[in-house]
């Protein structure tokens, strides 16, 4: 008798329960993202810079890490115009500015600031685009020129930036 009890068990975990989701229009999936099982692909457009102070490479690498980061983490299809789900914008911001003011007015770190303004657009759900602004920074000491930290810094706030915009549209957070 125990034996049937458990077979009743396994088979309502590992197939009732399973079809009973079936029904949901959201799917989840192990990388954190939730989509409409009907959104099938996603378009980056390039975003350009034009911050006051502008990094040659920043807006290549930006629009590249964006569209890795995407491919990466979903299922979706990467089309070059119109996907499911267009993500387009600007670079707005590139400054530094001194930080950690120490005796005899002497910064002991430096923060580079990043400001990218979005717009996500979903063709098959007007009801979530948005247009906004992300802004991630890194700090670095002083005695050093922006020069030599320069790409390390730009790679790490871009995967910032890249992870925010992600979360707010993929992941929905």
């Amino acid at each position: 008798m125990a034996s049937i009890k458990k077979y009743f068990i396994y088979l309502s975990v590992f197939i009732v329960l399973p079809l009973s989701f079936q029904e949901c229009k959201i799917s989840y999936s192990f990388t954190g993202t939730s989509l409409s099982p009907n959104v099938k692909s996603f378009s980056v457009d390039y975003f350009s810079n034009h911050a006051g102070l502008v990094n040659a490479t920043l807006s290549q690498t930006f629009t590249e890490a964006l569209k890795d980061k995407l491919e990466k983490q979903t299922s979706l299809n990467m089309e070059t115009k119109r996907g499911d789900l267009e993500f387009s914008g600007q670079i707005t911001g590139y400054s530094t500015r001194p930080i950690n003011i120490q005796e005899g007015d002497q910064a002991a770190q430096t923060r580079l600031t990043i400001t990218v303004k979005v717009k996500y657009v979903n063709n098959l759900d007007h009801g979530e685009d948005w247009d906004k602004s992300f802004s991630a920074y890194s700090d670095y000491d002083s005695s050093k020129m922006l020069t030599d930290v320069e790409e390390e810094l730009c790679s790490e706030i871009t995967d910032d930036l890249v992870d925010d915009i992600f979360n707010a549209s993929i992941a929905n957070w």
